[in-house]
C-alpha cells in the first residue's frame, strides 16, 4: 500500500513537471473574437469560463502552451476543465490573476492490516512556469498527534520550510471546537508569496499508532484559507478527506512571466492589448498581469468588443450608489439631483426644493450682493479705523520727537557737519525689534531704564543690538542731555561700546547700542563655572591694556569725558573677548557743570567722597582697584574681610603679596611682571591723588608689561555658547536684578534723571 501511493505521487509529479516546463514562447495574438473564431475557440468548459489568455483546443486559443488547459468528460456527461492532466480547475480570475484548482490532500494513517503507518505525500513543482502558490492559501494540518511540514527542498538557494502541530486534549478538561483551527485538532501556517515548489512531510515520530482507536489518520494540505471550515469529526473520522474527495481548493497566482510593466510596455509581445487596459506588476515581482482601467470591464488581453468596454453604471444605480439622475461617460458617470430637487445624489436621496429655482436664484443673487456690501463696508470701517489710528500714532510720534529735543539734536549735528553720526530709528523699527518691548527680551533693568536684547534689520541683514528704554525725563536737563549725546557720538574707539542711534518718537527716549555678546569682566572673573579654563595672566593683562586705552581715549581731547564708574561690570566682552568699556555716559564733559555719577562702593576714590568733584584721577583710582581685582581674583568689598585696597597695602607691608594673588596666575612663572603690575596698581590708588599717573601713562606701562607675557592660547571665546549668557546678560549692561553694590550718592540728583549712561 505505501509503495503504490509513492508510485502514484511520483507519476503525477513527472507529468506535471513535463507539462509545466513546456516552452512559454508567445503564440500569435488572437483575433478580436477572443482568441480564435467562435467556431474554433470554445470559451466555456462545463460551468467554468475559460477567458483568454487561457484556452484549450488549437494553439492560438491560448496565449502560449503554458496557459493551455483541457476540457474532459468526467464520465457522467459533465465536462470539467483540467490543467496538468489531473488537476481540476475551478475558476479563473483575470482581475486578480488567480486560478483556483483542486489540490491533493496528503495523509498519514494507521493500517490495521499491516499494523503500521501508511502515507501519501504530495509535492508540486511549478518552477519556470507562469504559476506560483498564492499566499491566499495556508498549510492546514488535521489530526490528534500530528506534526507536518511544507517546504521547498529542491532549490538550495531558496530553501524554505514551515509547519505546525495539531494535538488533542488528553485529560478530558478540554474539547475540540468546531470552526476553530488553532492547534487543538487543527493547525494552520501561512506561506510566503511567489513560492513555486512545495513538498509535504510528516514527522514519523508523531503518529497515530497508539491512538488509532480515537484518531486513525492525520491530514496535511495546502488549501485556500477562506475555504476551510473545521469540524471536530475531521479528527475522529475520514470525513475531511471524503468531504473534499481527497482534494481541497487551492489558489495559484498566474502572470505573464519574466518582465515587469516598464519593460513589457516596450515589448512587441505586450499582452495588455485592449485600448482601455493597464499593466499591473505582481507583488512577487515574477511578472505582470493586465486589468481593465477603472470604469471599464472585459478582457484586457484581447482587442475589439471582447476587450475592456465602458461600464454603464447607470444600468445598475444601486450597485454604484446613485440616488438621482445618472449620466454615463467613458470610464465614469455623473450622478446628480434632477431639476426641482436638491442634495447629493451620490450620498443619499434627493430632496424636493421648497422654492422655485428662479426665486432661489434671485435670493442667492441678493444675498451675495448684500454679503459683498457688508464685507466691503466692514473693510472700509476697519481700514478707516486703522488710518485714524496710524495718523494719531504718527502725530503722537512727532510730538514725542519734538518733546525730547529731536529737532534740536538734528540742528546741533548739522552745525557740526556730522549729520550721519547717529541713526534716528523709527518707532516701528524699535517696536518690531523688541517685539513691542516684550518682557522675554529684557536683559537688564535699573533705576534709569530697561535694556532689551533686540534684532534690527538693516538692508535685510539682521543685527543684534541693545535697546535701552529710559524711564524718566528731566526737562531741566534736556539741553545738557542732547549736548552729551552729540559729544558721545564722536567717540570712536575699538574698546568703547558704540552708541549706534536713538529713537525719540516714543514716550521715553530709546538709545540703541552695540551688543556685546560675551558678558562682562565681572562674570569672567567671578561667575565662571569651575570646569571653565582658568583666565591666564596674558589675557588679564590684555584686558587691562584695552580698558586703560579706552579710558585714556575718553580723557584726552577733543572729548575729555570722565567715566565715573569704572568697575568689572562695566567692562563688556565682545567677540573674541575684546574689551568694550561701557557706562561712561553718566559722567559729564570735563569743562561743564559737574554731575556726580552713581558710583560703586569699593571702586570710589575716597577723595571724591570728600568734595564730590569728579576728575580724571578718580577714574585712575577706580582702574587701580580693577587692576588689583584682575591680579588677585578677589572682589573689592566682602563683608567677612577687609576691603581689597587695605589688604594690598597690608600684604605689601608684611611681604605676603604672593598669598593675595590669584593662584591661577602665580604658577605661570612671570612673578616679576606680576609684581610690577601690582606696583602700578598701588600707584593708581595712591593718596593724595596728585601723585597718581595719568590713564595714558597707565596704558603705556601695561602695554610694556603685556609684551613680556605673550598670550599662549586664544582668549576665552564665545561665553554665550558656554552657557554664560543665561545668567550674566543683565550685568552685561550694568544692571543688577538683586541687591546692588552701587552707591546712592548724587551731587545734583534732580538734574541727573536722564543721562547718557550705557544701560545702567
Amino acid at each position: 500500500m505505501p509503495s503504490q501511493a509513492v508510485a502514484l505521487g511520483t507519476l503525477l509529479s513527472l507529468v506535471a513537471l513535463r507539462l509545466i516546463t513546456t516552452s512559454t514562447a508567445e503564440a500569435q495574438l488572437p483575433p478580436s473574437t477572443g482568441g480564435g473564431g467562435a467556431e474554433e475557440c470554445i470559451r466555456r468548459c462545463g460551468s467554468v469560463d475559460i477567458p483568454y489568455p487561457f484556452g484549450f483546443g488549437p494553439d492560438h486559443c491560448a496565449l502560449s502552451q503554458a496557459y493551455m488547459l483541457t476540457c474532459n468528460d468526467t464520465g457522467n456527461g459533465t465536462f470539467v476543465p483540467f490543467g496538468w492532466k489531473t488537476v481540476q480547475v475551478l475558476d479563473i480570475s483575470l482581475e486578480r490573476g488567480h486560478i483556483r484548482v483542486m489540490n491533493f490532500i496528503s495523509f498519514y494513517c494507521y493500517d490495521a492490516t499491516s499494523q503500521g503507518m501508511d502515507y501519501s505525500r504530495w509535492h508540486w513543482d511549478l518552477t519556470n512556469s507562469v504559476y506560483a502558490l498564492s499566499n491566499d492559501n495556508k498549510f492546514v494540518v488535521i489530526g490528534c498527534r500530528t506534526l507536518a511540514f511544507i517546504g521547498n527542498v529542491k532549490d538550495m538557494g531558496k530553501k524554505y520550510m514551515t509547519g505546525c502541530a495539531a494535538m488533542c486534549p488528553i485529560d478530558g478538561n478540554q474539547t475540540l471546537t468546531d470552526m476553530s483551527c488553532s492547534g487543538m485538532g487543527c493547525c494552520q501556517a501561512p506561506i510566503p508569496p511567489g513560492l513555486q515548489y512545495y513538498e509535504v512531510f510528516f514527522d514519523d515520530r508523531w503518529n497515530t499508532s497508539a491512538i488509532h482507536g480515537l484518531s486513525p489518520c492525520s491530514y496535511a494540505v495546502l488549501m485556500e484559507s477562506s475555504n476551510l471550515t473545521f469540524s471536530e469529526t475531521y479528527v475522529t473520522s475520514p470525513e475531511f478527506n471524503t468531504t473534499y474527495g481527497g482534494r481541497a481548493p487551492m489558489v495559484l497566482d498566474w502572470f505573464i512571466p519574466n518582465k515587469n510593466c516598464q519593460v513589457a510596455r516596450t515589448d512587441p509581445g505586450y499582452a495588455c492589448v485592449s485600448s482601455n487596459s493597464e499593466c499591473v506588476d505582481t507583488a512577487s515581482g515574477q511578472g505582470y498581469i493586465c486589468n481593465c482601467k477603472r470604469g471599464f470591464r472585459g478582457n484586457p488581453y484581447v482587442k475589439g468588443s471582447d476587450g475592456c468596454q465602458d461600464i454603464n453604471e447607470c444600468d445598475d444605480p444601486v450597485k454604484y450608489g446613485c440616488h438621482g439622475s445618472c449620466a454615463n461617460a467613458p470610464g465614469t458617470f455623473k450622478c446628480f439631483c434632477p431639476r426641482g430637487t436638491r442634495g447629493n445624489a451620490s450620498a443619499g436621496p434627493c430632496q424636493k426644493e421648497s422654492l422655485p429655482k428662479g426665486v432661489r436664484l434671485g435670493i442667492g443673487i441678493f444675498a451675495g450682493i448684500f454679503s459683498c456690501l457688508v464685507v466691503f463696508l466692514a473693510m472700509e470701517v476697519v481700514l478707516h479705523r486703522r488710518s485714524i489710528k496710524r495718523q494719531a500714532l504718527h502725530k503722537q510720534s512727532n510730538q514725542y520727537f519734538q518733546q525730547h529735543g529731536g529737532q534740536l539734536l538734528s540742528q546741533m549735528l548739522r552745525v557740526e557737519g556730522n549729520d550721519n553720526a547717529i541713526i534716528f530709528y523709527e518707532r516701528e523699527d524699535i517696536v518690531k525689534a523688541t517685539a513691542n518691548f516684550d518682557k522675554a527680551n529684557i536683559i537688564g533693568e535699573g533705576a534709569q531704564g530697561t535694556v532689551y536684547k533686540a534684532t534690527l534689520y538693516v538692508d535685510g541683514i539682521a543685527t543684534t543690538v541693545a535697546v535701552k528704554r529710559c524711564k524718566e525725563i528731566d526737562e531741566n536737563r534736556k539741553t545738557e542731555f542732547l549736548q552729551e549725546l552729540v559729544i558721545l557720538c564722536r567717540v570712536s574707539h575699538p574698546n568703547i561700546v558704540k552708541l549706534l542711534g536713538c529713537c525719540l518718537q516714543l514716550e521715553a527716549p530709546v538709545l540703541v547700542y552695540e551688543f556685546a555678546r560675551n558678558g562682562t569682566l565681572q562674570h569672567l572673573l567671578h561667575g565662571r563655572p569651575r570646569r571653565h579654563p582658568a583666565v591666564s595672566l596674558a589675557t588679564r593683562l590684555r584686558i587691562a591694556v584695552e580698558s586703560s586705552r579706552a579710558l585714556a581715549h575718553l580723557h584726552n581731547p577733543p572729548h575729555q569725558i570722565l567715566h565715573g564708574d569704572v568697575k568689572p561690570a562695566n567692562i563688556l566682552l565682545g567677540d573674541g573677548c575684546v574689551v568694550k568699556v561701557s557706562d561712561f555716559g553718566c559722567s559729564t564733559i570735563d569743562d561743564s557743570t559737574q554731575v556726580v555719577p552713581k558710583g560703586t562702593m569699593g571702586y570710589l576714590d575716597p577723595e571724591f567722597l570728600y568734595d564730590f568733584q569728579l576728575t580724571k584721577l578718580n577714574d585712575v583710582y577706580s582702574f587701580g582697584v580693577l587692576l588689583i581685582e584682575l591680579l588677585t581674583g578677589k572682589k573689592p568689598l566682602v563683608k567677612e574681610r577687609k576691603n581689597l585696597t587695605a589688604m594690598l597695602h597690608e600684604s605689601l607691608g608684611n611681604g605676603t603679596l604672593d598669598e593675595l594673588l590669584d593662584t591661577d596666575i602665580v604658577g605661570e612663572g612671570s612673578m616679576r611682571v606680576i609684581h610690577q603690575a601690582v606696583e602700578l596698581a598701588s600707584r593708581c590708588i595712591a593718596i593724595p591723588g596728585e601723585t597718581r599717573p595719568t590713564m595714558q601713562q597707565v596704558a603705556e606701562e601695561l602695554w610694556r608689561l603685556s609684551e613680556q607675557v605673550p598670550e599662549r592660547a586664544p582668549p576665552p571665546e564665545d561665553l554665550e555658547g558656554r552657557g554664560f549668557m543665561d545668567t550674566v546678560t543683565a550685568l552685561s549692561y550694568g544692571y543688577t536684578t538683586g541687591e546692588s553694590e552701587t552707591t546712592g550718592f548724587y551731587g545734583l540728583e534732580s538734574n541727573a534723571a536722564l543721562s547718557i549712561e550705557y544701560a545702567r
